[in-house]
């Protein structure tokens, strides 16, 4: 996948996947790589914003399977961004499809 196309989207990706449910990175990096080819090295700098943005939250939370993680929640104002996100990104995207099929059938 282009990477310019893949780095305009993942924080709307981000974004809408904990805010169904809050989750670690590992789980987050391994949630999104079934999209989107992503690692660590993305994700986790990512996070690091948008927590400094207030948009998640984190907590660290015990496992069975050895150390605490860290856990992001998404915030009020983190749901609000997704909301904002989705609207532009199915904007965008509708008339990103709409210009091509257009152009397709000329």
């Amino acid at each position: 996948m282009n990477t310019q196309f893949k780095k305009g989207v993942l924080e709307l990706i981000v974004l809408q996947s904990i805010s169904h449910k809050d989750l670690y990175g590992y789980q987050l990096v391994t949630k999104i790589s079934e999209v989107v080819d992503v690692n660590e090295g993305t994700i986790y700098p990512l996070l690091k914003r948008l927590l400094n943005d207030h948009l998640l939250e984190s907590y660290l939370k015990e496992s069975t399977e050895g150390p605490p993680r860290k856990y992001y929640h998404i915030t009020a104002a983190g749901i609000s961004k997704y909301q904002e996100l989705l609207k532009e990104w199915n904007e965008f995207s509708k008339r990103v499809s709409d210009f091509l099929e257009e152009e397709n059938n000329e």
